[in-house]
């Protein structure tokens, strides 16, 4: 069984942090008496204790494993983990993903009509808002230590709260800051306030996070911080309308020369190791030199119902063996659009009598087939509809299957930052105008994902290739189903616009344009009523 700092989270946190579950941006964030000082900050290893519920509280959801005691109140627990939230915000919004189920305001997401009171927006919101006030109260308890050790603790909890607000400003945007325990309501800050805080943070802790490749795994090191200031910077021009393109180039670079790596070799010695990034050992089989940040899990020990045992789950329907895929059954509900198939193209290698695409050289297309139909004529309850993502499995690098011989979670950790990312993102700001970069380099890193993908260089490109138009596509094909479908839509304005259509956007099978408003979820329709001091986002 594979345990390290956060898969020991499960066993540690329970005695660590008991709080309220309605703590948010606009109340009380956490009682700090709530933190028994005695217990949980006495010394520096007490501490390294309870940063780890800072980090449980992304992957986890509560103080009981899968279920019970939830952190978040009024929404299934295990739709509330920050993962599933993200995949429901930033995937099922857009052409990446459909899903059959019809919980009250999930169908809304693929059709793009939510609203204020949507379950779903509401619970990321809480999500994140918990967060950043674990965070607080962390950072308020842990500075009363001397322990020169204690410095990187509160680094990493100032990145983990600055990750949350990067996430609030881009589903939100003008959301409160809140960085100190209060129990007055707190005004609305802009975006571009948030946006300067993020960056300011990030600047400021950068050295006092471990050096590159030196946290254990699971924790954040320096080389984080820089990577999110990079994707920080390459949204400045969507979200408060500066150009920060050379800044997105300069981060990109730094993270590029650390000791984080592509993984280009797969645990086997061969080649074309793509797959080798979401199986169960991705901890321990090379994948792992490529995770800047990445939310770990264990069948055994980290148990949930989000994370990446719903995206091996709820992927698995119609005549896929759930077997195959180390875990005992899906649940029928996640399928992609022909939006994002039609990505490769290029690739397919066979095709069935309809002439619809069953094989691809290019093995990041991780669909499955058989039984399946390309067009989606309806989502709701017909899993056939829409090929299957195999994207994700509970199966190690030899084919065995995860830890939980029960099969009912994953092992599986799943990456937020990686390496992969930031080539497309210097890639994105190199041909957007940013200075640092060269269009040489950015070919380069470009091919070596897609050699990787290929396992030869057939899908090698030129830089007469290299347009904003193709890295777009190119995140699609490398990223998909990761969380950044949404973010990088917006940034390209194909999001809301007719520009670019894909089925059942809007509602309309063929697709069809919403409004601009959409763009930005809703604050809570109920933290506009506790707090009078916030302002709705337009058009809700």
């Amino acid at each position: 069984m594979k345990m390290n700092y956060i898969k020991k989270l499960a066993l540690i946190i329970p005695t660590l942090i008991i709080v309220s579950c309605h703590d948010d941006l606009d109340q009380t964030p956490i009682d700090p008496d709530s933190f028994t000082e005695n217990d949980v900050f006495a010394n520096a290893d007490e501490a390294r204790g309870a940063l780890a519920k800072l980090y449980a509280s992304l992957a986890l959801t509560g103080q009981q494993g899968p279920a019970g005691q939830p952190d978040i109140s009024g929404i299934d627990e295990g739709t509330s983990q920050y993962s599933r939230m993200l995949f429901s915000l930033n995937e099922l919004t857009t052409d990446n993903a459909v899903v059959g189920w019809g919980d009250p305001g999930l169908p809304n997401l693929h059709a793009m009509s939510w609203g204020a009171g949507n379950d779903f927006t509401t619970a990321m919101y809480y999500r994140l808002a918990q967060e950043v006030s674990f965070c607080n109260s962390f950072i308020s308890n842990a500075s009363s230590l001397d322990d020169p050790s204690v410095a990187s603790f509160i680094a990493e909890a100032r990145f983990l709260r600055a990750f949350a607000y990067y996430n609030l400003i881009d589903l939100y945007g003008n959301v409160p800051l809140v960085t100190q325990i209060s129990t007055e309501l707190p005004a609305q800050n802009s975006r571009e306030e948030i946006f300067n805080y993020i960056e300011a943070e990030l600047t400021e802790i950068q050295n006092n996070l471990n050096e590159s490749g030196a946290s254990e795994y699971g924790r954040v090191d320096r080389v984080a911080a820089w990577a999110l200031l990079s994707k920080l910077y390459l949204n400045a021009e969507t979200w408060i309308g500066q150009d920060r393109y050379t800044d997105a180039i300069t981060y990109a670079n730094q993270v590029i020369n650390s000791s984080y790596q592509i993984n280009t070799v797969d645990a086997n010695g061969n080649g074309s190791a793509y797959d080798e990034l979401f199986l169960a050992d991705n901890d321990s089989n090379g994948a792992q030199d490529e995770f800047i940040f990445a939310l770990n899990f264990d069948g055994n020990s980290s148990r949930t119902y989000g994370g990446t045992t719903f995206l091996v789950h709820a992927a698995i329907g119609g005549e896929m063996d759930a077997s195959a895929y180390g875990v005992n059954g899906g649940w029928s509900g996640l399928r992609t659009t022909k939006a994002l198939v039609n990505k490769f193209d290029y690739a397919v290698t066979a095709s069935d009598a309809d002439g619809n695409p069953t094989e691809w050289a290019d093995q990041r297309a991780m669909f499955f087939t058989e039984g399946q139909s390309l067009e989606i004529n309806t989502i709701a309850n017909t899993f056939t509809d829409g090929y299957a993502v195999t994207k994700f499995k509970n199966i190690d690098s030899e084919g065995n299957a995860g830890s939980d011989t029960g099969g009912d979670f994953v092992d599986t950790d799943l990456p937020i930052i990686r390496m992969a990312e930031i080539y497309l993102t210097y890639a994105e700001a190199v041909t957007r105008g940013g200075s640092g970069g060269s269009v040489q380099n950015a070919v380069g890193y470009i091919n070596e994902l897609r050699e990787r993908a290929f396992g030869n260089s057939d899908g090698n490109i030129s830089s007469a290739d290299l347009t904003t138009d193709f890295i777009l596509d190119e995140r699609a094909r490398e990223l998909y189903w990761e969380g950044q479908r949404r973010t990088d839509l917006i940034r390209y304005n194909d999001f809301t616009s007719g520009n670019y259509l894909w089925p059942f956007k809007g509602g309309s099978q063929s697709g069809t344009s919403v409004g601009d408003f959409r763009a930005l979820f809703p604050l809570p329709s109920n933290i506009i009523l506790i707090n009078p001091n916030l302002t709705q986002n337009t058009g809700y």
